[in-house]
């Protein structure tokens, strides 16, 4: 095999390969407010939140004591922390065409209100809010959540 052989198939290569590595995983919301101290744990990495930055299935957002967030997920789910607060988005799977949706957050800390989006309108058993003592299945609501370090 001749030299210019092995570079054409290792470009191809590469170029094959690219979208694999270039592929993220689907946004599931934006920060729509964020004042104070506001952090996304992403990977176990914590980093400083601010205004418009997408958020992730999996990641875990924290306000510091004098924090607060407004997030919007992309079914129209809103979710807002006070101070000292902290949740986590275990799953979010928004495409109705598909019939794919799942939405599971969980309360660790701190105050929270939850205002219900599509997903709950369009299959409420697909909604899951966890706390360290209860999980609440939702049918459509707006509700408020502190938890406590026992």
């Amino acid at each position: 095999m001749s030299l210019r052989h092995v570079c054409v198939a290792t470009c191809a290569a590469v170029v094959l390969a690219a979208p694999a590595f270039a592929q993220e995983p689907a946004t599931a919301g934006r920060i729509k407010v964020a004042s104070g101290e506001a952090f996304v744990i992403r990977a176990g990495v914590e980093t400083a939140l601010e205004a418009g930055q997408a958020v992730f299935q999996s990641d875990a957002i924290r306000t510091g004591t004098d924090g607060r967030i407004g997030l919007t997920l992309e079914d129209d789910t809103r979710v807002s922390l006070g101070p000292h607060s902290e949740v986590r988005l275990d799953s979010f799977r928004y495409a109705p065409a598909e019939g794919s949706l799942a939405l599971t957050v969980r309360f660790l800390r701190g105050v929270a209100v939850y205002v219900s989006g599509q997903i709950a309108r369009l299959a409420p058993d697909a909604v899951r809010l966890e706390t360290p003592q209860a999980i609440v299945g939702v049918r459509g609501t707006t509700l408020a959540v502190r938890v406590t370090p026992e």
